[in-house]
């Protein structure tokens, strides 16, 4: 996954731009502009909650185009003493993406008259300074932070595990005589296999015992453990969505292609993968990684989205609309928060919107000083 992801030359997500209709898939920013602001009002909520920290760092995993942050600094723009607070960086590891986040985010360099003052990039949207990084480690310490990790957990590369009479087995992938890729079972033991030691005791043995295959992603029980250890000595707080279980994931490795799923070595590089999120791993390793953080949901993102309030926001949105975008309004907030198969859907069935209100789920990892974050109270 790693490779075909992020190869440097040849890494489905460096060279391009992947997203919306005319990519490979489309996210829940990419769907409604309510997303965004909805994620906006999550973190003022946190910030006000942690005392209106003067200097805040709002992070973003993989932000894509941009777009969750276009729209969510766009929504806080009317709230000064919280934007002027904030330090947008952005963790993206895709040249291309790179180059297109700051055209999304109307950004510019900062005049400045002082040479000895490093210039900085500020994006207009809401007058807020804005920095690039490769990777969470980088991005300062040391004030509270606020991580927003949306489809980014579903992207980090997962090791399957296969019962076999020898017991847990790795499945690699081989290379045949005619040069196509296969699955083998690992002979020995492998590297991974101490990660799926450490998800093996998490889980209650009823749990393991109806399992012919587990997936386990050592990446992301490394990242949070980072999340957590930042969120535990800084303050502030992180936000996954993504869709997932709350339990050990068997076997959900795909590929997905203009919007369809395709077999996963079907010309490598020119496909998404991705793999469910295992919720209840990232909930044990973040507090494995901090006694200070505590750890709340996951609750679907319809629980979510409802509670901070988007019923009311999309019922403003059609007070002063045309018809055409009020059909894309009413859309975009099923797409947001139903299931693809309740009662409200009108039109014919082969063009149901897709629900992600039951298929994503939403955790929070917050300090524990700070108490129980909106909307998992």
């Amino acid at each position: 996954m790693e490779e075909v992801l992020t190869n440097p030359k040849a890494g489905f997500y460096i060279n391009g731009d992947v997203f919306g209709a005319e990519g490979d898939f489309i996210t829940s920013p990419e769907v409604s502009q309510m997303f965004g602001e909805m994620v906006g009002v999550w973190a003022m909520c946190l910030w006000e909650q942690i005392g209106q920290p003067k200097r805040l760092n709002l992070v973003e995993l993989g932000p894509g185009r941009g777009t969750l942050m276009v729209d969510l600094l766009r929504g806080a723009s009317k709230f000064k003493s919280f934007t002027e607070s904030l330090h947008v960086h952005l963790v993206e590891c895709s040249p291309a993406l790179q180059k297109l986040q700051p055209q999304n985010l109307k950004c510019m360099d900062e005049d400045s008259t002082n040479e000895n003052v490093e210039k900085r990039t500020i994006t207009t949207l809401a007058g807020t300074p804005v920095s690039w990084h490769a990777a969470l480690e980088q991005v300062p310490s040391g004030i509270p932070t606020i991580i927003i990790a949306h489809e980014f957990y579903d992207a980090l590369p997962v090791h399957q595990f296969q019962r076999a009479s020898r017991g847990w087995c790795e499945k690699l992938v081989d290379v045949t005589e005619d040069s196509s890729f296969r699955y083998v079972l690992s002979p020995q033991a492998t590297p991974a296999t101490l990660f799926l030691m450490k998800r093996c005791k998490w889980a209650a043995a009823e749990e393991l015992e109806k399992l012919g295959h587990i997936e386990v992603c050592p990446k992301a029980m490394e990242l949070t453990n980072t999340i957590a250890k930042r969120i535990g000595s800084d303050g502030g707080g992180a936000l996954i969505i993504d869709y997932g279980l709350n339990g050990v994931v068997s076997d959900s490795l795909q590929a997905i292609r203009k919007h369809k799923f395709v077999n996963i070595f079907d010309n490598p590089g020119t496909a998404d993968l991705s793999a469910y999120v295992d919720f209840a791993s990232v909930r044990h390793s973040a507090k494995e990684a901090s006694v200070n953080v505590s750890v709340h949901g996951p609750i679907t993102q319809s629980q979510f989205l409802g509670s901070l309030g988007i019923n009311f926001r999309v019922e403003a949105l059609l007070q002063n609309c045309t018809e055409e975008q009020a059909e894309s309004l009413r859309t975009g907030y099923w797409r947001l928060v139903g299931d693809g198969e309740a009662p409200f859907w009108e039109g014919p069935d082969d063009q149901t919107p897709i629900g992600m209100g039951t298929r994503y789920l939403a955790m929070a990892i917050v300090n524990k000083k700070q108490g129980v974050p909106v909307p998992f109270q």
